[in-house]
């Protein structure tokens, strides 16, 4: 099986974020059109009294028992179907659930050496977030928070591109998810998908495969 969801874009201003996610502020960050995995990226997620807040942390989880924060490059994805008993995911899985705001998605299909890169988001959502896990490594100044995007079963427009996705969620469920981990909010996507195929597919570099009992796709 092959990796997914380790690109995306997000260029929308804080203020925007702020606004589609009704935050009471949201802090600058740097955002582009090739997003992936070790970079500080926004995310949304519930506060000590149980408010949203947006924040910025590492894409790829890293539990908090890891060695380093290179253990986070196995975890940029989770499988949705397993992620509540994988050793990595299951306690983020239970108390840190996230949003993962974006523009779109990136995929590629072909075969090697003539593959294309497509851009995919829902139809009408310019901005719109993805499910996601979140936890904190280490302690005090050198806390270091990092999350991961969920995947599930591709839809009927996916299926040609990937064996997976990620979790697309309606605005409507985004409490919902906060508040508890609402498997049946993991599904394929059931609305429409906006799918570009890009003119340029620049080479991708996959991480290193995760050991088994943490594989993600």
């Amino acid at each position: 099986m092959r990796l997914m969801c380790g690109r995306y874009d997000l260029s929308e201003s804080p203020a925007a974020i702020r606004a589609k996610f009704e935050l009471p502020e949201f802090p600058s960050y740097t955002g582009g059109a090739d997003l992936r995995p070790s970079q500080r990226l926004p995310i949304v997620r519930l506060d000590g009294r149980g408010a949203r807040e947006g924040a910025l942390a590492r894409w790829g989880l890293v539990p908090p028992w890891a060695a380093d924060l290179s253990f986070g490059s196995r975890c940029f994805n989770a499988r949705s179907e397993t992620a509540a008993r994988a050793p990595a995911f299951r306690a983020a899985w239970q108390a840190r659930r996230c949003l993962v705001p974006l523009n779109a998605f990136h995929e590629w299909s072909g075969p090697a050496g003539q593959r294309t890169r497509h851009r995919i988001h829902p139809e009408g959502e310019p901005l719109f977030a993805l499910a996601g896990l979140w936890e904190r490594w280490g302690r005090g100044a050198e806390a270091v928070d990092t999350y991961t995007v969920l995947t599930c079963a591709p839809n009927e427009a996916m299926a040609p591109i990937h064996d997976r996705m990620p979790v697309i969620l309606a605005a409507a469920d985004y409490d919902a998810w906060l508040h508890e981990p609402a498997a049946r909010l993991l599904q394929p996507y059931a609305g429409r998908l906006v799918i570009e195929a890009l003119a340029a597919a620049p080479p991708r570099t996959e991480p290193a495969a995760a050991p088994a009992q943490l594989r993600l796709l």
